[in-house]
């Protein structure tokens, strides 16, 4: 499948508001935090619409983006974690019909990507923020924290999985599919995939300190697992799309 901004936008997007709907499901956290990463991802939503239109017209994956980005602002002070669902729903609607508009290859497969990839931009992403936020309400116990990145860790070796389907970055590795590079990104690839989980572990460890100064060398540890996430995700597409 090609790797377009409009789709990845969206994907990010989607999967940030469903974390977030994951985050306040236990209403333990102030309506600030929904207020930020409401306002985070309906941008992001927001961008996905302009890029569409930009670049190449996928019609209903734009109307699924204009649609997450309007809940996600209309219900911007609203405390119910509800209604993120329903952006979510609409996100995941508009992220298949561009799978099935895209794809060259195996459908399956594609979607997997697609989906797999937001749920894990939008775990790492979510972590991060959340992680600020204990600046903001340090009060807060270190259970949302723990359940962002034990969930991370899931995701984690699935979106790896998926990525190494055939045709795959295996086939990046063993020099079927040409990087460009001499194999030097495929190489990459493994670094950012392997450093991500090294990185959510490492999260984890930090949070069993007492410390308050543990949670903030977790959020430090988030940061640099967004970049390898990142990488992970966009690298493995990139050369697929080749």
């Amino acid at each position: 499948m090609r790797l377009d901004a409009a789709t990845f936008l969206l994907q990010w997007a989607t999967g940030g508001l469903a974390f977030l709907w994951f985050t306040l499901r236990s209403q333990e956290i102030s309506s600030g935090y929904s207020k930020l990463l409401r306002g985070v991802f309906g941008s992001l939503a927001g961008f996905a619409v302009f890029a569409g239109f930009f670049f190449e017209v996928v019609l209903v994956r734009e109307l699924a983006s204009i649609t997450v980005a309007l809940i996600a602002f209309a219900t911007i002070t609203k405390k119910s974690a509800q209604f993120d669902l329903f952006a979510v729903g609409a996100g995941v609607f508009g992220l298949i019909v561009s799978v099935f508009s895209n794809s060259t290859s195996n459908l399956f497969v594609d979607l997997l990507r697609v989906l797999v990839g937001a749920a894990f931009l939008g775990a790492v992403t979510d972590l991060m923020l959340l992680g600020h936020w204990y600046l903001v309400q340090p009060g807060m116990t270190r259970k949302l924290l723990n359940e962002l990145t034990n969930t991370l860790l899931i995701i984690w070796p699935i979106e790896i999985f998926v990525m190494i389907l055939p045709t795959g970055m295996i086939s990046v590795l063993n020099g079927s599919i040409d990087d460009g590079w001499d194999g030097i990104l495929g190489y990459f690839w493994v670094g950012c995939a392997s450093l991500t989980g090294v990185l959510a572990w490492f999260t984890r460890a930090a949070l069993k300190e007492r410390s308050y100064s543990a949670v903030m060398a977790a959020t430090g540890l988030s940061y640099l697992a967004i970049l390898t996430a990142f990488g992970t995700d966009l690298v493995a597409r990139a050369l697929l799309a080749i």
